[in-house]
């Protein structure tokens, strides 16, 4: 929703500035669809040609972003506790009971719990491989860190495609519309034996091609990829807490250790309270039981 009413901002602002300055929108709206035609038609030429379908696919996508937000709210990273701890806790008490769960996520009654996270294949795939490889007596903290480190900074570069496109199209726009400015002038000069008030209107139209490629770079498309880029920055939090609480565990920290040190890693905005999650725990403990 915020997104919407910032776009709204922008072009009343903009606009409605014109107009009270006395600028005719008339003039604007006449040459605009054919100035968007050539600059917005090569930015998304330019953008098809440096990406692949893989590429177009994740950036379209990524773009509504920035109107639902992050993906993962303070009861996912509650949960997202609550699942971790059980699994420590069963994990330590019954090793072999944990294979089932970690094997075959998709059947387990702890993952069936919390069916947001159990929706999304890379946490997933993160926890059980990471728990396997503890169950393999691939138990060295430093090693699994390490490993985890390497993985989450790759699913983070991959997922930054999205902003990384956007901005580049952002970057080309200006450029796009001094293009289409040019190609008014040359249609301008081609009619340099009209009268003054035919040349005026035909040059600004041509300078509708500046502004309208200015305006998409920094009035729309850079904002795009700039808050793409913070939802995505926003969203690896989950991932990374992952690792933490895993990494502790491995060091044989007591489950509730191991989630206290993952809560006291979740960023403040999204942070799970102490009696909130304490309250939570009490829950899982009681279902166990």
């Amino acid at each position: 929703m915020i997104g919407i009413v910032g776009i709204l901002f922008v072009f009343i602002m903009v606009f409605g500035g014109y107009a009270l300055a006395g600028g005719k929108l008339g003039m604007i709206l006449k040459a605009l669809p054919f100035e968007m035609i050539m600059i917005g038609g090569a930015a998304v030429g330019a953008f098809v040609i440096s990406n692949d379908m893989n590429g177009i696919k994740h950036t379209l996508k990524d773009m509504g972003k920035v109107f639902k937000g992050t993906k993962w709210k303070t009861d996912d990273y509650r949960d997202l506790l609550c699942l971790l701890f059980e699994l420590i806790r069963l994990a330590r008490s019954n090793p072999v009971g944990l294979e089932t769960h970690i094997e075959e996520p998709e059947s387990s009654d702890i993952f069936a719990k919390y069916p947001k996270i159990l929706a999304d294949k890379e946490a997933v795939a993160l926890i059980a491989d990471t728990m396997r490889s503890a169950s393999m007596n691939y138990d060295d903290p430093h090693q699994v860190e390490e490993v985890l480190e390497k993985r989450i900074e790759a699913n983070f570069h991959h997922s930054m495609h999205g902003t990384h496109a956007l901005q580049t199209v952002a970057d080309g726009l200006p450029a796009l519309g001094i293009v289409a400015a040019v190609l008014g002038v040359i249609k301008t000069m081609g009619s340099i034996d009209q009268p003054p008030e035919v040349l005026g209107k035909m040059i600004g139209g041509a300078l509708v091609g500046t502004f309208l490629g200015v305006f998409l770079a920094y009035g729309l498309v850079g904002p795009f990829a700039g808050r793409v880029k913070t939802v995505v920055e926003e969203d690896a939090h989950f991932y990374q807490l992952i690792r933490e609480v895993l990494v502790a565990n491995l060091y044989q920290h007591a489950p509730n250790i191991c989630i206290e040190v993952g809560r006291q890693n979740t960023p403040g905005p999204v942070r799970p309270s102490f009696g909130d999650l304490e309250e939570a725990l009490k829950s899982v403990k009681q279902d166990a039981a």
